[in-house]
């Protein structure tokens, strides 16, 4: 099964929600943006699909869009990221194995991102798990709560993190409570393959800051690239 490679650092912003914090975003260097689309938990920056497709439309090809998703319908995320033009979808709930091998061979040019919750050390079990599978192309650590699957602005576990960096051979980018005052660090505890961040770089409006962008991107660039 070919699936498409990952270039790698990924520096990933989530959460857009206008064109012109997408637009400021890539300015700054952020090579991939991230969609909240089809959530079941609790999410401030949640947007309707045309909304994501009207955002998508006006960015660089070489820009990667990702669809965020709480899904567990494989039929129905296809048709969403198809519909917005995605060109990854962040798989952020436990879809099935079926249906993340159903995403694969219906969308088989697509990145398939698996997210895997870091609470405890069962999380290095897990991601070892989708590190097997040849339908992801890379994984994600992130933190969450009773009510959020993401979006939470709370670290986990960097020793955890580490762990799965180091056992695992597909990249593996580092979420969770990032923001400029603490990804650099992050980076040199963790050594990912990328960052995503989201809340830790909003203003008290809920939208992207530019300066935090900044000063986030800029670490996020000097991470190596992986082979």
């Amino acid at each position: 099964m070919n699936t498409p490679s990952l270039a790698t650092p990924v520096v990933k912003v989530c959460g857009i929600q206008r064109v012109w914090e997408a637009e400021m975003c890539v300015s700054y260097g952020a090579n991939t943006l991230g969609f909240l689309v089809g959530l079941t938990h609790e999410a401030t920056d949640e947007i309707a699909p045309e909304n994501a497709r009207h955002i998508i439309q006006r960015l660089p090809a070489s820009t990667q869009k990702w669809m965020v998703t709480h899904l567990l319908d494989a039929k129905e995320i296809s048709q969403k990221a198809t519909y917005i033009r995605a060109t990854g979808i962040q798989i952020h709930d436990d879809l099935s194995d079926e249906g993340i091998n159903f995403l694969r061979k219906k969308m088989p040019q697509t990145s398939l991102i698996k997210a895997i919750h870091v609470t405890n050390s069962h999380a290095v079990e897990k991601a070892l798990h989708y590190n097997k599978m040849e339908a992801v192309n890379a994984l994600l650590l992130d933190s969450r709560t009773s009510t959020r699957l993401g979006g939470t602005g709370q670290t986990h576990d960097w020793n955890i993190s580490r762990e799965i960096v180091n056992a695992c051979t597909k990249p593996v980018i580092l979420a969770g409570g990032l923001k400029p005052e603490n990804v650099q660090l992050a980076i040199e505890q963790v050594n990912p393959a990328g960052i995503d961040a989201n809340s830790g770089l909003e203003d008290d409006f809920g939208f992207k800051d530019s300066g935090k962008v900044e000063a986030y991107a800029a670490c996020g660039l000097k991470i190596p690239p992986r082979p």
